[in-house]
């Protein structure tokens, strides 16, 4: 197989974000994507969940940087220099993402995958320039090396590796409506009060008769995650959770899992739910295995833990014993687990599963990317 070689600019038209002026909030609303780094994980494909999005008017005000669906957004600046994702729909960047629109010679999923593999390689000249962070500018991400095969042979790998994120992703929708499924039963029996028998219970003060509000540190307790350094989430069989999911994997367990994981700094607030033996590190709380249900995962969803200790944001651990939530009788608790539960063991069936199908994607990746492997 012959692979030639270029650089990135040769692929397509690169293209660096703006974000639109705040001083124009007509700028901004649902019409389009407003995609920024914290929207794009590592090995994201694409990107169908934008924090925040832009109106017809700001999309046309800055449609000479617009990207199309099927763009290569690459993450040029800050920590998580590399980070690569694929547009979903026509979308504005930020001004921290690169993007890779693919001309008729090359194909846009091949890009992705490309960027993939080389991330250490633009990290090494984000980091090579000196600044106090990574930044690699329009210009040098251009004129970074890369190899590529004929049209041909590049539609034949990236179909052969999105066959896999293709599964991945239908995984997520799937994880999504099982979430989705029992967030909505939680809301009708304990927002709504709409639960088993609620016809024959009378409401005092605001609250079904045999419920009552309690302080969270008086329903469950929070311990402290522990710090590990980032060089040691590489590898392991027990993933690693901080406040803004998982960050990592180790080979060392700290909590037993199912736990649910409470952000106490950066994404604070932040709910997560642990199907299995995991390391909280120190920038999470976790509830331990005693205390956790998924009653309570959904509850704190909505405690109103986010606040800010002593000017930078934080959970105290006081605060959040303060916040009160709404607690039902115990059976009433238990029979919406035992609703749950089949939903959740299905959620973490499909989550093994696209482990499973990321580790393979893995392995093939860069000896695809290589030419190793003929196709």
């Amino acid at each position: 197989m012959s692979w030639t070689a270029t650089t990135i600019g040769s692929l397509g038209r690169v293209v660096t974000g703006k974000t639109p002026s705040r001083s124009r909030p007509d700028y901004f609303g649902d019409e389009h994507p407003f995609v920024t780094p914290s929207d794009i994980g590592f090995m994201h494909y694409y990107c169908t969940n934008a924090g925040e999005g832009v109106s017809e008017l700001g999309f046309e005000k800055h449609a000479s940087l617009a990207i199309p669906r099927d763009a290569v957004m690459c993450v040029c600046i800050g920590n998580t220099i590399g980070k690569c994702a694929i547009a979903s729909e026509p979308s504005i960047t930020n001004q921290q993402i690169n993007t890779v629109i693919a001309n008729e010679h090359n194909d846009a999923k091949f890009i992705y995958y490309l960027l993939c593999i080389i991330r250490e390689q633009i990290r090494a000249v984000g980091l090579g320039g000196g600044a106090a962070q990574p930044i690699i500018n329009k210009t040098k991400f251009s004129a970074l090396d890369v190899r590529v095969p004929n049209l041909k042979v590049q539609k034949a790998v990236s179909e052969m590796l999105s066959a896999y994120d293709d599964l991945i992703e239908n995984n997520r929708r799937r994880i999504g409506l099982l979430e989705e499924a029992a967030r909505l039963l939680y809301r009708e029996w304990f927002v709504y009060f709409r639960f088993p028998g609620h016809e024959h219970v009378k409401i005092t003060n605001g609250l079904p008769e045999g419920w009552e509000r309690k302080p969270f540190g008086e329903i469950a307790e929070l311990h402290y995650g522990k710090a590990l350094k980032e060089e040691n989430r590489v590898s392991g069989p027990f993933p690693v959770y901080g406040s803004s999911g998982v960050v990592g994997s180790h080979m060392a367990r700290l909590v037993e899992g199912p736990a649910i994981v409470v952000g106490r700094k950066g994404n604070v607030g932040s709910i997560y739910w642990s199907p299995t033996d995991f390391w909280p590190i120190d920038t999470a709380y976790f509830v331990a295995k005693e205390e956790s249900d998924f009653w309570l995962y959904h509850a704190l969803q909505s405690a109103g833990f986010q606040n800010t200790d002593a000017g930078v944001p934080g959970l105290n651990r006081d605060f959040a014993y303060s916040r009160k939530l709404i607690l039902p009788p115990d059976r009433l608790r238990e029979l919406y687990n035992g609703y749950a539960t089949p939903m959740f063991e299905q959620r973490n069936t499909l989550e093994s599963y696209n482990q499973k199908l990321a580790e393979a994607r893995d392995l093939l990746l860069p000896r695809l990317m290589s030419g190793e492997i003929a196709v």
